[in-house]
């Protein structure tokens, strides 16, 4: 794709306009998270606890607002890379605002990232997670037409909308914000100057559909006609795609085109864009791709992905459209347009950044000190391994790149894919009208995480799962130590935690201890390395590993026969139960809320698994984690059976689409 060389226009300093983030957050609904024996509300959800009991600096502080003074001034301050820690920094691709994410975006995007954040937290290091609705481009324009309302309102109503389901899905983001900002426009446009001036933009024409009774040009998805494959001959094909045998289209392979807006046929024309030269970055960025995919541990998809692409051979990349909806190009011969959605997008990571902290530089502009995560599904790839970091490396600049990509493949849905065009599958407002908590989905999700070949979500697998891992499994253990526990005296222990006298020679406990150590020890290299659902899994299996030490033990029996031995088996227990509040929190944070409130413990105490304060060693010896003498609080189950009706009714409810289930009533 030839083109030829364009001059950048005058290029002044860019004027610092971040001081406008305080406007911003009149716009952003930040997360909350409520304490279930507290009124009090706190910003940025981190329940976590510890493994040696330690007050929370959280306190109970009411919502503030920020002003992006320094660091530690207030409980809700902006955290900052802190010299000689490790500094983290997560983001999860942005979920377009067009519509409401379904159970495949939520596990391929902001749970998985979630749960990392959440781990890192655990673990001590200094990591703040940022992510946000992504809110310009062709498809937002076309809701707008859809709904008749402006393509703002769409926004409004869909960045609530998505707020909303992340909430109730315990999403911890330190800042959950939207690129129809500012400070998007701002940062977005700094960066096209940059490329402008060192000569990494050409500028080409290319052939459009254009309406002569709108007067405008039409995207992709504004144009419609007949899908030009054999044996569909679907008449409602989009100018991207067919959704009836989904392929792929060029508008111009359509037959009978016509515009989405007047049913008009529209003309071809020609139209003047700008395009980025990955040919001519094509080394800097192998360089960048050949390090950062061995130290970061790219996922197998990622790299054989973005390999893929290299080796197809890159080509100018168009970086600009002819819509209204969208970040302006800052050039007097390109003002009618706004920057590609693929271009503008990843940017918003950055602006989001500055919406969280006017000093976003120390993130985003600080690649010796920070760590960039990035978690997403397969087909957002190339767009983060080759055109995002393309694009930064392009201004010259010192940019914080890409350290470590988490990358899913699909999460399919009983016979057919999720989609959110079709209407297919189980949506995020959804699943509250289930009754069926959070905690258990996360699990169902992050147990079925597509890490390495799509997935299948089955009601039926989620009702075994349930009953036979959640509940049979973890619930039946927990429910088991802490109901013996709370037996009167006589009974039980009268709901005190025993003491546990020569706990070092009981054979049976200490091979337990042994175990969980190493668990413990298998659960952080797994995590480390992103492999979430190995992770989860190793978690689980210290509750089986409890379940058959209690057996084993027959501690009903040592009750009355060895005091001693029971009350070690009873604190080991105990211990175990809050270690595995500690492991689960970054899974089911609202599970870890429920035993500690079981434990009678505070919701704001601090889970650790920190090397600095021996968490890890001292799961070696969890008859240790909870002093004797504590009182705990009342047991309750902690998790409910789904029942076979339960299951086919869910089945029926949410079969067809979401229209068909509205016509029909069952939406």
């Amino acid at each position: 794709m030839a083109g030829s060389r364009i001059d950048s226009p005058t290029h002044s300093t860019w004027t610092d306009r971040q001081k406008a983030c305080q406007m911003s957050t009149l716009f952003i609904l930040h997360p909350v998270f409520f304490s279930p024996s507290k009124t009090k509300i706190y910003r940025n959800p981190q329940p976590t606890l510890a493994l040696s009991l330690r007050s929370s600096n959280m306190g109970d502080h009411e919502e503030d607002d920020r002003d992006g003074g320094e660091q530690g001034c207030c409980p809700n301050a902006p955290k900052l890379p802190i010299q000689g820690k490790r500094n983290i920094l997560i983001t999860s691709a942005l979920p377009y605002v067009n519509n409401v994410p379904h159970l495949g975006n939520i596990i391929g995007c902001v749970l998985s990232a979630d749960v990392f954040a959440r781990y890192c937290r655990l673990r001590g290091y200094n990591a703040i997670y940022i992510c946000g609705t992504d809110e310009y481009g062709t498809a937002t324009e076309t809701k707008a037409l859809e709904e008749n309302c402006t393509p703002q309102q769409i926004c409004d109503k869909y960045h609530a909308i998505h707020k909303e389901v992340y909430n109730w899905f315990n999403i911890s983001f330190d800042e959950f914000g939207r690129t129809s900002t500012p400070q998007q426009t701002d940062i977005c446009q700094a960066i096209f100057k940059k490329l402008m001036e060192d000569n990494w933009l050409s500028e080409s024409m290319i052939q459009q559909f254009y309406c002569e009774t709108c007067s405008r040009f039409l995207a992709d998805r504004l144009v419609e006609g007949t899908c030009p494959f054999p044996n569909c001959n679907n008449d409602s094909a989009r100018g991207d795609q067919c959704d009836k045998c989904c392929q792929l289209l060029n508008p111009t392979e359509l037959k009978d085109p016509r515009c989405k807006v007047c049913r008009k046929t529209p003309q071809i024309r020609d139209t003047n864009h700008l395009f980025l030269e990955l040919p001519m970055l094509k080394d800097k960025l192998e360089e960048y791709i050949n390090n950062m995919s061995v130290a970061g541990s790219w996922s197998q998809n990622a790299i054989q992905t973005t390999y893929s692409w290299l080796k197809g051979g890159l080509k100018p990349r168009c970086i600009t459209r002819d819509l209204k909806w969208g970040v302006p190009v800052p050039h007097e011969k390109f003002k009618d347009k706004v920057f590609y959605v693929w271009f503008d997008a990843p940017i918003g990571y950055v602006s989001i950044t500055s919406c969280y902290t006017l000093d976003w530089e120390k993130w985003w502009k600080n690649p010796e000190n920070v760590e960039l995560y990035q978690f997403m599904g397969k087909d957002n790839v190339p767009f983060h391994t080759v055109m995002f970091p393309s694009t930064l490396i392009g201004t010259g600049e010192n940019w914080t790149l890409m350290k470590s990509i988490s990358v899913t493949e699909y999460l399919n849905y009983e016979t057919g894919k999720f989609s959110k065009s079709r209407g297919i599958g189980v949506f995020g407002n959804d699943v509250k009208d289930t009754n069926i908590p959070p905690e258990v989905w996360r699990y169902y999700l992050l147990t079925n995480r597509p890490e390495v070949s799509d997935t299948l979500f089955t009601w039926v697998d989620l009702q075994a799962k349930l009953n036979t891992e959640l509940l049979n499994n973890l619930g039946n253990f927990i429910n088991r130590v802490l109901s013996f526990i709370a037996k009167p005296p006589g009974l039980g222990y009268g709901s005190i935690i025993p003491d546990a006298q020569g706990v070092e020679s009981h054979l049976l406990t200490k091979s337990l201890a042994e175990k969980v150590g190493d668990y413990v020890e298998q659960y952080v290299e797994a995590m480390e390395k992103v492999k979430l659902k190995q992770a989860l899994k190793i978690g689980m299996s210290i509750s089986s590993e409890g379940n058959a030490y209690l057996q084993e033990s027959q501690f009903w029996k040592l009750y009355k026969e060895n005091q001693a031995s029971c009350s070690a088996v009873m604190r080991t227990s105990v211990g175990l139960v809050y270690l595995l509040a500690c492991l689960l929190e970054p899974f089911m944070p609202s599970f870890s809320l429920k035993v500690l409130n079981q434990l009678n413990l505070p919701p704001e105490t601090l889970l650790s698994l920190s090397d600095e304060t021996g968490d890890l060693e001292r799961a070696r010896k969890p008859w240790e984690i909870l002093p004797a003498g504590h009182k705990i609080g009342t047991p309750e189950p902690l998790f409910r059976e789904l029942k076979d009706e339960d299951v086919a009714f869910f089945r029926t409810k949410f079969s067809g689409s979401q229209a068909e289930r509205a016509a029909e009533g069952r939406g």
